[in-house]
């Protein structure tokens, strides 16, 4: 029973909405696909739970794409009448993201903070080419500003490929750094790289005046989808306010914040929605 004189009343009142969201959104998908098949049967992302129950808020969920073996959890962004699937949150340093191959492509963090959902996972979502999947990434400065890049047709493919970047047309303004900054800085198109697995496409990779054997050593065992190491870069290390400028490693997105200074944002989140 709820505390009528306590002062977290509307707090609480706004978590039990949330809770009935997530259970009405459950029995709405799972009692009639269960009378069909006999078992349970859950959302296949974000966007799904969204549309069938508008009243859903931001959380973790539990997801089944048509792509992955089994259901696993993720953290839903419900803006407006819209769910984005959240793959990438940084905000500190209380999570490590200068992590190796598997790590990167099974997940780490906590959903709740930061996190990365992990690259097998959105290949799973991402597969299924009956949708068309659209790319966000929100960025956030030391000086209050914000901005966003959106990437249609984005895409990322198995893990023999290793897990290769497909992004289509951009809109924004933080920029379009993933295609790049600079001639011969497109990223779209290459594999994904960690300390242990260099995918970068160059040896040595020349940006713009030294060489480097590889991108991901360069920016301090930072994990991407390098092209001669690029413009784009949202896994290196965190740095605080009055330490964020000049680190070759750093949340970087060229095109928003000049590269010459090599701002590294406060935070930064990606996350994809199904169309």
């Amino acid at each position: 029973m709820l505390n009528q004189g306590s002062s977290n009343t509307p707090v609480k009142m706004k978590n039990l909405v949330g809770y009935c969201g997530i259970i009405f959104t459950c029995l709405l998908i799972c009692t009639e696909q269960s009378k069909k098949q006999g078992k349970a049967v859950f959302p296949q992302d974000c966007t799904q739970i969204k549309a069938l129950s508008p009243q859903a808020s931001s959380g973790v969920y539990v997801i089944h794409p048509p792509g992955a073996e089994t259901p696993f959890k993720v953290h839903c962004e419900m803006q407006k009448d819209e769910g984005w699937t959240v793959f990438q949150r940084r905000s500190g340093e209380a999570v490590r993201f200068d992590r190796n191959w598997d790590e990167y492509k099974n997940g780490f963090g906590s959903l709740k903070e930061d996190h990365w959902l992990g690259l097998k996972k959105v290949f799973s979502l991402t597969k299924n080419k009956a949708k068309e999947w659209i790319l966000r990434i929100d960025l956030w400065d030391y000086e209050g500003g914000t901005a966003f890049a959106e990437y249609r047709n984005f895409r990322i493919d198995n893990e023999e490929k290793a897990f290769k970047l497909h992004v289509g047309n951009y809109s924004g303004n933080a920029g379009d750094a993933i295609h790049g900054d600079q001639p011969g800085m497109d990223q779209n198109g290459y594999g994904f790289s960690t300390i242990d697995h260099d995918n970068d496409g160059c040896s040595p990779c020349i940006t713009p005046d030294i060489a480097l054997n590889e991108c991901s050593s360069s920016e301090d065992a930072a994990a991407w989808w390098y092209s001669r190491c690029g413009s784009a870069s949202l896994n290196g290390q965190w740095h605080p306010v009055g330490d964020n400028i000049g680190w070759v490693s750093g949340l970087h997105w060229g095109t928003w914040k000049p590269s010459y200074m090599s701002y590294s944002a406060k935070a930064s989140r990606m996350m994809i929605k199904s169309v």
